[in-house]
């Protein structure tokens, strides 16, 4: 299955073009406005978009097309998605901003999926040690946990891949293809 991974950086637009295999999923980790996602989506012919909210996204819904994978799971060709939306709470108000205890609490349930939708990523992953960009330590109980095949996350502005185990960890800012 291909997959479009787009986060952060609405100038991804400017070079996105159709690519010459198919895109089967268009996932988006957060910090982009509805209609960047939507118009990627077009421009790749991709009608398939689950997505997650970021510290900077609106509070409202997606549109019904886009769907919202925060704390849900969905099933496409085979795979399972899940994910959790937002950063960790850095600021006293904003949307999406969590503390790492919320974030223990919720993922403590939270079903084995195969491939994981975050816009923060695990603590100590491709974290950045400033008051903004730090991990959640729940990712990381979660990745030991289920093992899923793929964690993508946005959020800090590195494209960058690790490996934990055997899931994947990948970090988008822009855009990124790939076959899950």
């Amino acid at each position: 299955m291909r997959l479009l991974i787009i986060a952060d950086d609405e100038a991804l637009l400017e070079t996105l073009q159709k690519p010459e295999h198919p895109i089967d999923v268009l996932v988006s980790c957060g910090d982009l406005p509805d209609h960047v996602i939507l118009e990627a989506a077009k421009r790749v012919e991709c009608d398939q978009i689950l997505a997650v909210k970021g510290n900077h996204d609106s509070s409202s819904a997606f549109p019904p097309i886009i769907k919202d994978l925060h704390m849900e799971t969905v099933t496409v060709g085979g795979l399972k998605f899940g994910g959790f939306a937002g950063a960790w709470k850095y600021k006293p108000k904003g949307n999406f901003l969590f503390e790492q205890t919320e974030v223990n609490s919720m993922l403590s349930w939270f079903p084995s999926v195969d491939v994981f939708v975050a816009h923060n990523s695990p603590r100590g992953i491709h974290d950045r040690e400033d008051e903004v960009h730090l991990g959640f330590d729940a990712f990381n109980r979660y990745i030991d946990r289920v093992k899923p095949k793929l964690f993508v996350h946005g959020h800090q502005h590195v494209s960058a891949e690790t490996a934990v185990g055997s899931t994947a960890i990948l970090g988008t800012y822009g855009s990124r293809i790939i076959d899950a």
